[in-house]
């Protein structure tokens, strides 16, 4: 049975079980018919064996039937017809507190399969499968409540990264009265740079309402790789050097790479908070870019507490966080990762992670030219 099908036209059930009804009905009146004829016809013969006289007790009883057995048989019919009849009025009241009840049960009890008379199977299937839209309905305004949530989740965390780049450079402006004025300028350009993309972020907003990083345009063009990963390390470093820690860098000149270039930034920003974020203090992360022949490949590697196995299977899935302890000290929301993993898939690439020797690997493969 179709389940998309409105009530009143799934099967125009109703009408089937009238006429079942009716069939049944029928049949069995029809067969206390006969039984009835033929029970007369006998008790008619084997009464017709004995002599009676007037004088007996059931002779006038049994007279009038003799004499007016068409009548007899006639009123038999039909008194079996209306207590038959009876019998199937109670029979379809019965049914139809069963359908009610079932209908209660939908709203009550909506877990649960409904089960009717075999009679009543067309509306059993139909009530079933409309409680089983039901639920789904429910299930699905559910994950719509909680899309939006995350949402505004994905949002605070995609809009952390610039805004702390550009608190640690107006901080540095603030701080080092000292600065010469270029390091002022090139600071300031930097913070009014990761500003403007907060603007632009917070613009994007009314496009992600409807979030789907699989169904997401990619606008592509070169993009040089080695610059930009050496530019995105520079601006993290007032970030690390809150906890102390430092680049190992080897970066490849020259790699360019087809693809979307906010995107990838976003890949590469995501990585390296990650690797900060879950760096043990004062010590070194490791950048590199490599390209051999057509694959372009990005490490990102800090030191850290090992990730058990159990855990690293599920690290790109997202709003998964490693500790939920550590969230308010790490500001993740457990989306960096999965965004990091769908914009690499989106570029016909991929990207692993491996934890082994308190050291934390993610490697990005691209496809070069």
């Amino acid at each position: 049975m179709n389940e998309n099908k409105p009530w009143k036209e799934s099967g125009q059930y109703q009408n089937r079980i009238s006429i079942k009804l009716l069939k049944r009905f029928g049949l069995i009146l029809l067969v206390y018919i006969i039984v009835a004829f033929f029970a007369f016809l006998f008790g008619k013969v084997v009464l017709s064996r004995k002599i009676w006289y007037k004088t007996d007790f059931l002779y006038p009883f049994l007279h009038y039937i003799d004499e007016n057995s068409v009548i007899v048989v006639v009123l038999v019919c039909l008194i079996g017809a209306i207590i038959l009849g009876c019998f199937y009025i109670f029979q379809v009241l019965g049914y139809l507190d069963k359908m009610l009840y079932a209908s209660g049960k939908m709203t009550k009890e909506p877990e649960n399969v409904i089960i009717l008379p075999n009679v009543l199977k067309d509306v059993q299937d139909d009530m079933n499968a409309i409680r089983e839209r039901n639920n789904r309905n429910i299930q699905l305004a559910k994950e719509a409540e909680q899309r939006k949530n995350d949402l505004i989740v994905y949002l605070a965390h995609d809009l952390n990264t610039p805004l702390t780049s550009v608190i640690g450079y107006l901080t540095l402006l603030v701080e080092e009265e000292e600065l010469s004025d270029k390091l002022r300028k090139k600071y300031t350009g930097i913070a009014l740079s990761k500003a403007e993309r907060l603007e632009d972020l917070i613009n994007e907003f009314f496009d992600i309402t409807r979030f789907n990083l699989t169904t997401m345009a990619l606008d592509k063009e070169a993009i040089h790789l080695s610059r930009m990963l050496e530019q995105i390390a520079s601006e993290f470093l007032p970030i690390m050097d809150e906890k102390k820690l430092t680049w190992d860098m080897h970066v490849e000149k020259d790699i360019f790479f087809l693809g979307d270039a906010d995107k990838m930034e976003r890949v590469v920003d995501n990585l390296i908070r990650n690797a900060i974020n879950y760096s043990y203090p004062e010590t070194a992360i490791h950048l590199s870019l490599t390209q051999r022949g057509k694959e372009i490949s990005l490490l990102v590697s800090n030191k850290g507490k090992n990730i058990a196995k159990e855990k690293l299977v599920h690290i790109f899935e997202q709003f998964y966080r490693l500790d939920s302890s550590r969230a308010t000290n790490t500001g993740g929301a457990g989306l960096g990762l999965a965004i990091a993993k769908e914009i690499v898939e989106l570029h016909q690439g991929s990207i692993t992670a491996e934890s082994r020797d308190e050291s934390i690997t993610f490697r990005v493969n691209l496809p070069g030219e």
